[in-house]
């Protein structure tokens, strides 16, 4: 184990990475008085992301998280409801579901992708029509930026006439034979945290070739505030819009999206270079037709190859050294908010989760910071930890 005081300055898993162009959409904000939500780069911002992704129309809302929300509400989701959500994902994705008093019903992932089973979603929601009640929506998670087998998905909730919401909050600049993730299903949720491939500081986006949904969804998230001459309100709405100044950031992230993909995805190409020789250090795949945006680097460790090293025994050691790194998702059914819920699945999730490190993979890892990761993963590979 390093024992390496921390002097060294903090290399974070994912930090935010800012062009040139954003302070002149920020500033074009302050000076026009365009502070509060809604404004030109609302409208800007909406229409850089129609035009990328394919998506007819897009809302720009304040996270990714509300987003899923609002789609859970266009699509009908109420108290007593089912909703079927990959089990190998962040919380974000499944705690709307409870928003709307509604029940999660977990899926686990399947091997090529990490990403929701076509196999076990089929079993669950031919197992939930036996018992009676179809769910009203199917979440699936393009996770890390990888794509899910959307022709097979898309085939299964066909077939049982469920629609499907894609979770691309990673996965923006990701595409499946050329078509953009988020496209595929009903509607498509899109993150720009912090930390996410371009950020808004906060902010997300809901998008869909429905017209209606996305009107809807712009309309739920103002207020919900009907056409009065005073405020009135016949439901209930939300403040989940995007201020002006934060889509001021996002325009200008859009302009160097395509450069922040190529970044991410060199920093992979060099990890796995690096790890190549090393036995027991595996890659998530990039299978024939997936284009990944490499949103974060990840890495299986397996102990029985390495010599007995494990993933904690590298996430230790970079964090020793002032670098951080990350185990991947522990699954949602194992999480105590959401283990009385019902799971499909063989486990691989946790699997998974148990041999799995996200690897610093900012689209500004610069020279210095990568050699820095990788000399702490080889002393310890090497026995010299």
């Amino acid at each position: 184990m390093s024992t390496s005081v921390q002097t060294s300055t903090r290399i974070y898993l994912s930090p935010p990475h800012l062009g040139d162009a954003e302070r002149t959409f920020v500033a074009e904000a302050f000076d026009s008085n365009w502070i509060a939500p809604l404004g030109p780069n609302v409208d800007g911002f909406e229409r850089d992301l129609q035009v990328y992704t394919g998506a007819a129309h897009a809302a720009a809302l304040s996270s990714g998280t509300a987003a899923l929300h609002l789609a859970l509400i266009l699509l009908g989701v109420k108290t007593g409801d089912e909703v079927v959500c990959s089990s190998f994902t962040f919380s974000a994705s499944a705690n709307p579901i409870l928003y709307e008093g509604a029940t999660p019903v977990f899926v686990d992932s399947e091997a090529d992708t990490w990403n929701i089973d076509p196999g076990a979603l089929s079993d669950a929601l031919e197992d939930r029509q036996k018992k009676g009640k179809l769910p009203k929506a199917v979440i699936a998670v393009h996770l890390y930026g990888m794509p899910a087998k959307m022709v097979e998905i898309m085939d299964i909730c066909g077939h049982y006439g469920v629609p499907l919401i894609e979770d691309a909050a990673e996965a923006l600049g990701s595409t499946y034979h050329g078509k953009a993730m988020g496209t595929f299903g009903a509607l498509g949720i899109l993150s720009f945290n912090g930390n996410k491939i371009i950020t808004t500081s906060g902010g997300g986006a809901l998008i869909s070739d429905d017209a209606d949904w996305i009107q809807k969804s712009r309309f739920l998230a103002t207020q919900a505030r009907d056409p009065a001459p005073h405020y009135q309100h016949s439901q209930v709405g939300y403040n989940y819009r995007l201020s002006n100044v934060s889509a001021g950031i996002g325009r200008g992230q859009m302009q160097v999206l395509d450069d922040r993909v190529a970044a991410r995805r060199a920093n992979t190409e060099r990890y796995s270079a690096f790890l190549a020789p090393y036995e027991g250090v595996t890659f998530q795949a990039e299978p024939d037709g997936m284009f990944s945006n490499r949103w974060l680097s990840t890495i299986l460790v397996d102990p029985g190859r390495t010599g007995g090293v494990t993933r904690e025994d590298l996430r230790l050691a970079l964090d020793a050294d002032n670098i951080e790194a990350r185990p991947l998702w522990k699954p949602l059914h194992l999480q105590p908010i959401f283990a009385a819920y019902p799971y499909y699945g063989d486990g691989l999730s946790e699997r998974l989760f148990d041999r799995g490190l996200c690897l610093p993979s900012g689209s500004n890892l610069s020279d210095e910071e990568f050699s820095r990761v990788t000399r702490v993963l080889k002393g310890v590979l090497e026995g010299r930890g």
